[in-house]
């Protein structure tokens, strides 16, 4: 899986545009790039409008959910610089973010200047950390139980055929005995240590601030016992061969990874869905009024079309039922977020576990 997505030629590091084989939110609906904004502007005044504060997309495929957060916080009006954006001097928060791409892509020809591109997660980061769909990418062995115990499944890079062989580490079998047991042959675990450990080095590099993991993903009661790894090619869900032609992604233990963070420093963690918190964010997919229709046709239309790219993002068995796994390094969780910590009777207690 490392070297078909990240190895010489491999799918992500040769720098394949990300929405030409599967959807993401940020390609959905621009409500998602506002929701962002909108808890950006929380961390902000929760961390006391500080003179400069970070925004740092991690897997930001080209870029694109920072430029639309740039753009929406130059805007005026409700979606825009507001009395409550004012920082040192009264600069307004589009002027003190410093936008952070982290991707092993090549950057774009023609991205906003002002995003920097890295690698790898800067460090002493004071602000918003978002990594949408990523973890899902960060590579990991599969182990599968069989009559002789746990095995390693190895897979034909050039085929795909599987087959067990080789015992897992001590690490992974601590991993696997702690968040995913394996009780009957056939069985398989997708071992999240790599995942936790890169989260945690998410959550060790906030200084002061707020991560955000969005993925699909499944809790403990609710472990897939056959795994969930496949490939996507071109829009379609495709068997996870490794030979680089593809996108190889696992379901997120998002709660293995919670508790990773938490170990790493997170002061306060909530786990939920995309749906619940893009709610609390004031995304609502709300239709249009009818009489609109009459008054102003093309205004409706285009109202109505938005309140359906919302929708999708909230749909439960869809994009709204995505993890959002929010951690807060140095201060308070924002009050949006931090209500989630009690689930709201009518939303599901479940994550999404299918891509949405």
């Amino acid at each position: 899986m490392q070297a078909a997505l990240y190895g010489p030629g491999g799918f992500y590091a040769r720098g394949e545009p990300p929405a030409r084989h599967f959807r993401t939110s940020v390609h959905v609906s621009p409500g998602y790039a506002a929701a962002v904004l909108e808890l950006l502007r929380e961390v902000d005044a929760g961390l006391g409008w500080p003179q400069r504060i970070d925004l740092v997309d991690v897997g930001a495929g080209r870029g694109e959910l920072l430029e639309q957060v740039l753009a929406a916080a130059a805007e005026p009006g409700p979606a825009g610089p507001g009395i409550a954006d004012r920082g040192p001097a009264g600069q307004g928060l589009a002027g003190r973010i410093a936008a952070c791409a982290v991707e092993v892509a090549p950057r774009p020809a023609g991205l906003d200047p002002r995003i920097r591109w890295e690698r790898v997660p800067p460090a002493g980061i004071t602000g918003l950390v978002i990594a949408s769909e990523w973890l899902d990418n960060v590579p990991l062995d599969v182990v599968e139980l069989t009559a002789t115990g746990p095995a390693v499944v190895q897979v034909d890079p050039g085929t795909g055929a599987e087959r067990p062989h080789g015992q897992p580490d001590p690490g992974d079998l601590a991993w696997i005995s702690d968040w995913w047991p394996l009780r009957a042959c056939g069985q398989r675990a997708e071992v999240g240590r790599t995942r936790c450990a890169a989260w945690a080095g998410v959550i060790r590099g906030v200084g002061r601030g707020v991560a955000v993991a969005i993925d699909y993903g499944h809790l403990g009661a609710d472990r897939p016992g056959c795994g969930t790894l496949t490939g996507y090619l071109e829009g379609r869900a495709v068997p996870p061969v490794p030979d680089g032609s593809r996108d190889i992604t696992a379901h997120v233990a998002l709660d293995a990874c919670a508790a990773a963070g938490a170990a790493a420093g997170a002061d306060e963690t909530v786990l939920t869905t995309q749906r619940a918190a893009l709610r609390e964010l004031g995304l609502d997919a709300r239709r249009p009024p009818l009489a609109l229709a009459a008054s102003d046709p093309q205004g409706y239309a285009l109202a109505l079309s938005r309140a359906s790219q919302d929708a999708a993002l909230l749909a439960a068995a869809g994009l709204g039922g995505f993890g959002w796994l929010a951690q807060a390094v140095g201060m308070r969780l924002p009050g949006p977020l931090a209500k989630l910590a009690r689930p709201r009777p009518d939303e599901p207690r479940h994550l999404q576990t299918a891509a949405g």
